[in-house]
């Protein structure tokens, strides 16, 4: 059953009644309704505000790093643990062939159902999570694999436990292995890219992002509660925070748009994930035969330039 979103009203009523039309055996009409809603929907998807792209970020239905990983990688081996206090399910990390190519992989999981979001603790990863990603980036500038992450995450886990475990220590340095890899690094935002939770993962070469993805230094909720102490004004918030692929293509932090197909990935998980693939191949190609000193002299650069 499709979960329609607020703003897709529209779409909802013809989409409704182009079933009802064919259950009641009229295929023309049905047809025609269904025409009309893909138009519909292509209409209103092209002109998004930050909010709404907000919210189809958040779409419950929306892929996550479980449906990239089975579709673009083969030959997944996770590894667990950050050798120092335990295992952080918020984060999957390991290795895998892309293309052939073997590669490290890692992710923010967010989880697909109630029972897995809370398992997974919404992708909001603790310390021992950044530390697990430290371990698998530092094997692959061992061994020369180029590492792809999958960034999607409201933030990193703000409770006292993951303070008192090192949360920004641990965040930072992350942070610092991303900039010090003598490997290719190419970052996907695919959902909600938070802060410095997304930050950790999200230091690469090459920054791609989903066309209705959103990647900020804070929630627009959380924006709205600081700026005018009322979370009501989310919507004002992301309207001022520029979080939006587009805007972020213009100031420089990303590097690519790839595009969804129409109406969100929720409605073409696979196609989404082929675009996100095609993207990513030709990012690594790029990057291939790349000096080392010069992939990290050139992702430095990149980061320092912004804000300039």
């Amino acid at each position: 059953m499709t979960t329609y979103l607020e703003f897709e009203g529209p779409v909802a009523a013809l989409e409704t009644s182009a079933a009802q039309a064919s259950m009641a055996g009229n295929s023309a009409e049905a047809a025609a309704l269904a025409e009309r809603a893909q138009r519909q929907l292509k209409d209103i998807y092209s002109r998004l505000s930050p909010w709404q792209r907000t919210q189809v970020a958040r779409h419950p239905a929306r892929p996550h790093m479980p449906h990239y990983l089975a579709r673009l990688f083969t030959d997944f081996v996770a590894l667990a643990g950050d050798r120092q206090f335990g295992e952080d399910p918020a984060i999957t990390a390991g290795f895998a062939r892309f293309n052939g190519r073997p590669v490290a992989v890692i992710g923010h999981a967010k989880g697909e159902d109630t029972a897995s979001r809370i398992h997974h603790n919404f992708g909001m990863a603790r310390p021992e999570g950044y530390r697990k990603a430290i371990r698998v980036m530092d094997l692959a500038d061992r061994f020369g694999l180029p590492v792809i992450t999958l960034v999607d995450t409201p933030g990193a886990f703000p409770g006292v436990d993951a303070e008192e475990r090192g949360q920004a220590e641990a965040i930072a340095r992350s942070t610092r292995k991303c900039l010090s890899l003598g490997v290719p690094l190419v970052a996907l935002i695919v959902g909600e890219g938070g802060s410095g939770g997304a930050v950790a993962l999200a230091t690469g070469n090459r920054v791609l992002m989903l066309e209705h993805a959103i990647y900020s230094v804070i929630s627009p909720e959380g924006c709205a509660s600081i700026l005018w102490r009322e979370g009501s004004k989310a919507a004002d918030a992301a309207e001022a925070m520029r979080l939006t692929a587009a805007d972020l293509k213009n100031l420089g932090v990303i590097d690519q748009i790839v595009e969804e197909p129409v109406g969100g990935a929720h409605r073409d998980p696979d196609g989404a994930a082929t675009s996100l693939g095609e993207a990513v191949a030709g990012a690594l190609d790029a990057l291939a035969g790349a000096p080392l000193d010069r992939l990290r002299m050139d992702r430095r650069a990149k980061f320092l330039r912004m804000g300039r």
